[in-house]
């Protein structure tokens, strides 16, 4: 436990200068992004692995031979078939033709569907209209890993989108921007950011997440140039004080700019103080004490040369954290 907490604690660090971001990766663009799809399919030419039967899946068999002419009497049963659901994802501006890569997993008794292959499936939307068809030859990954996830299967380039969603993206008078991480001072800064690039009063930030950016009129008609052009703005984003903690772990990763007011730590045969910072730091006897502008580092750096262990770590934060003297925000995960 010794020889981690280094390695471990090294995370705790905190860069004395923030680093510029671009908007591109601090923002999503509202009507850019994927859309889940969805369909149910049947898995044939497995070598004896298969469902076996089971309601579904003898249905399906019957109702594909009905559609290829045939009429088949008696339930057909096949342990050369598995019932299978057809997972993909429709990319933002996806057009007829593209390819989509697709999951296939077993939804019955299958025990391998190595080998398979998937008959046409229809993909839907969450509206319920097929978007993209699937078809094609299951790939399980390699040899050892596929043995042990044999159920479920991949098909790159499985999927073909064969219905569009409507766009009209160039037409646009305004793009609406949403913070993936919500902060007031971040959207404030975006905000400021767009404006002073484009010479105007053009960005609006409504609230810790959302930025309404009115389309200038020397970019009518040209909202893709004018996106890439934000999207490279840079931007410092801001964080809040925060540390996460995983308890099963014993991992402590701390993020914004924390800092403990003067406070005396007491923990078994540890004891440190945060003193007012004209007094100073160093060592009293068993005492280690800490001027008050000490940050979380420098807390961690102290308790780790004293041979702090995690669990260690994790109750002093919790009750600094009660206490007040630590001003942050604690996660537990």
């Amino acid at each position: 436990m010794f020889k981690f907490l280094p390695i471990l604690l090294c995370a705790l660090s905190v860069p004395a200068m923030a680093s510029s971001s671009r908007i591109k990766d601090l923002v999503t663009i509202k009507g850019v992004r994927e859309n889940a799809l969805i369909g149910y399919g049947l898995v044939i030419g497995l070598n004896g692995t298969g469902d076996g039967g089971g309601e579904i899946t003898n249905t399906s068999l019957k109702k594909m031979f009905q559609t290829l002419g045939l009429n088949p009497q008696k339930e057909v049963t096949s342990k050369n078939v598995a019932a299978v659901i057809v997972t993909a994802k429709l990319p933002a501006f996806g057009r007829v033709g593209q390819h989509l890569d697709v999951t296939v997993s077993s939804i019955g008794d299958a025990s391998s569907l190595a080998g398979g292959t998937l008959l046409v499936t229809p993909l839907k939307g969450g509206d319920g209209q097929i978007y993209a068809v699937a078809n094609g030859a299951l790939s399980i990954g390699g040899l050892e890993k596929g043995k042990k996830l044999a159920t479920t299967a991949r098909i790159p380039d499985g999927g073909t989108i064969e219905k569009e969603l409507e766009v009209a993206f160039n037409d646009k008078k305004a793009i609406r921007m949403a913070l993936n991480n919500p902060d007031f001072t971040t959207a404030a800064r975006v905000e400021r950011t767009i404006n002073q690039e484009l010479g105007g009063k053009y960005a609006t930030a409504s609230d810790a997440t959302t930025i309404d950016v009115i389309i200038p009129n020397y970019y009518e008609r040209k909202v893709v140039e004018l996106i890439a052009n934000i999207e490279n703005f840079k931007v410092i984003a801001d964080a809040p004080a925060k540390i996460v903690i995983n308890e099963r772990t014993g991992t402590l990763v701390a993020g914004g700019d924390i800092v403990l007011k003067r406070s005396a730590i007491s923990h078994g045969d540890l004891v440190v103080e945060v003193k007012g910072g004209a007094e100073g730091s160093g060592k009293a006897g068993s005492m280690q004490m800490m001027e008050q502008t000490t940050t979380i580092n420098d807390l961690v750096k102290a308790l780790n040369a004293l041979g702090t262990k995690p669990e260690d770590l994790i109750s002093i934060f919790q009750a600094l954290k009660q206490n007040g003297s630590l001003l942050a925000e604690i996660e537990l995960i």
